[in-house]
């Protein structure tokens, strides 16, 4: 069976390749640059072409490789696959070759790469970053080999040169600090603090002995300790995320996360955090509030790091006041990370102003959010006013009832209106209108949630941006 040909289908895996037989068909520079890095892994390479480029010919010539001056023929498999290769190349110019060559090294359980072309492939070579032990891999699973190289020179700029004498220190301390801290969780947190601290500057550096000394005092004085970080994950893009943010999202030993925190935004947090779904949705709740308080100070009590993950900013309808008094109260050291929050990044990137210096001097945020018979209390009047935008959140399931409120407490039924549903994702869709129109078109229109509802003249100012 063919390999897929979906960029998303390939697997990253670091192969060792140390004395291991590799084999690569081609004689040519395209086959140099794979000998180069199957060399610089530790490979035995077995080059099979009838000429060879001026650098392999000097590999040849130092005994670097072993070289077959031969054209590679498919009906020569069995001398040509003889040898258990780890992994094989083919570099011809010849794509009926390499595919057929491909075929036969999959039959044979060889992973085999034909150079830019991953559809007969069942592996293929990411751009590589390396520092030392320290080696980053880009790949686009074939589909932008370009791309790759263009993100693996940005990695490249901003990766420290000492990186690798960093992965060799800590390398070193690893058998004695297990036996110091056999619990994992402990042990990790002692290295980010290394890391975060001088400790981590010094090994990068070279200064060993100093950076042991480093790593002894923070040892010395350690316990391990939970608190809890509130953390504001923007409105959906991850692009949004505040670096404080993304940092803690790295570091946490469980998160807590709601239906608004978008599902991009997770794939930036630890991949072996342990992950809990505590979100509400209209009518129901996966753990009520007051579970939820209970939740994060347990877990802080038994020594974790907890990241609550909230869509928007933690502070704006998102009860983070509520939690940080909880953990206060229970003595539960907590930080608190802000978020762009809904109003901001969906207005923003719907084109909408939210103030105006011709039609709006201030803007109000409310919560739509109904009672058990359906009403809203609110100050109407206060709300119901010209030189204002209001932004109204949770007000999908409400939205008559206020746009009906509204017209009753004094503004006119063609009062500009906007719905701003999955705001700032690639699905984002602006449905505006009137106090007077709006309700039917979310209807028309089968607007859902997550959807914020924007009120005023500032939407008459609405210019779609060229990219968001």
């Amino acid at each position: 069976m063919q390999p897929s040909s979906d960029p998303s289908a390939w697997f990253p895996v670091m192969l060792r390749m140390a004395d291991a037989p590799a084999l690569v068909v081609g004689g040519g520079q395209v086959a140099a640059n794979k000998v180069r890095l199957l060399l610089g892994a530790g490979a035995q390479v077995h080059v099979v072409s009838a000429t060879l480029c001026a650098e392999l010919r000097q590999l040849a010539d130092e005994g670097a490789i072993t070289h077959k001056a031969t054209h590679a023929r498919p009906e020569d498999a069995a001398t040509l696959l003889a040898p258990r290769y780890r992994l094989a190349y083919l570099a011809t110019d010849d794509r009926g070759l390499n595919s057929a060559l491909a075929t036969l090294c999959q039959d044979h359980g060889i992973p085999v790469c034909a150079v830019d072309d991953p559809e007969i492939s069942s592996f293929i070579t990411p751009a590589i970053v390396s520092r030392g032990a320290v080696q980053i891999a880009v790949s686009t699973g074939g589909a932008a080999p370009v791309l790759a190289r263009r993100l693996r020179a940005r990695i490249e700029e901003i990766m420290p040169a000492g990186l690798g004498r960093l992965a060799a220190f800590m390398q070193a301390q690893r058998h004695w600090l297990r036996e110091k801290l056999p619990d994992p969780a402990e042990r990790r947190q002692l290295w980010e603090r290394f890391l975060d601290g001088m400790g981590g500057h010094l090994a990068r550096q070279g200064q060993t002995q100093q950076a042991r000394q480093e790593l002894d005092s923070l040892l010395a004085n350690h316990t391990q300790r939970g608190e809890v970080w509130l953390v504001g994950a923007g409105p959906g893009d991850p692009d949004l995320l505040t670096l404080a943010a993304l940092r803690l999202m790295q570091d946490a030993d469980a998160v807590l996360y709601d239906n608004l925190v978008a599902p991009g935004i997770l794939d930036y947090v630890r991949r072996d955090a342990e992950r809990i779904f505590v979100g509400k949705s209209r009518n129901k709740h996966t753990l009520p509030q007051e579970g939820i308080n209970a939740e994060l100070v347990r877990r802080a009590q038994a020594g974790q790091r907890v990241l609550r993950l909230k869509g928007g900013d933690p502070f704006i309808f998102g009860r983070g006041g509520e939690e940080m008094e909880t953990l206060a109260a229970s003595g539960v050291p907590f930080r608190i990370v802000p978020g762009i929050s809904a109003a901001n990044g969906c207005a923003s990137y719907a084109g909408i102003p939210l103030t105006h210096r011709d039609c709006a001097q201030s803007c109000l945020f409310m919560t739509g959010h109904a009672k058990a018979d359906g009403s809203i209390t609110l100050d109407w009047d206060a709300v119901a006013r010209h030189n204002q935008t209001v932004v109204i959140y949770m007000g999908l399931s409400t939205l008559p009832h206020i746009c009906a409120r509204l017209t009753a407490h004094g503004l006119p039924p063609d009062w500009p209106a906007a719905l701003v549903e999955r705001g700032t994702t690639p699905d984002q869709r602006v449905i505006t209108g009137t106090l007077e129109t709006l309700p039917d078109l979310a209807v028309q229109q089968k607007a859902s949630s997550p959807a914020l509802l924007i009120i005023g003249q500032v939407i008459n100012h609405r210019v779609s941006p060229v990219t968001v």
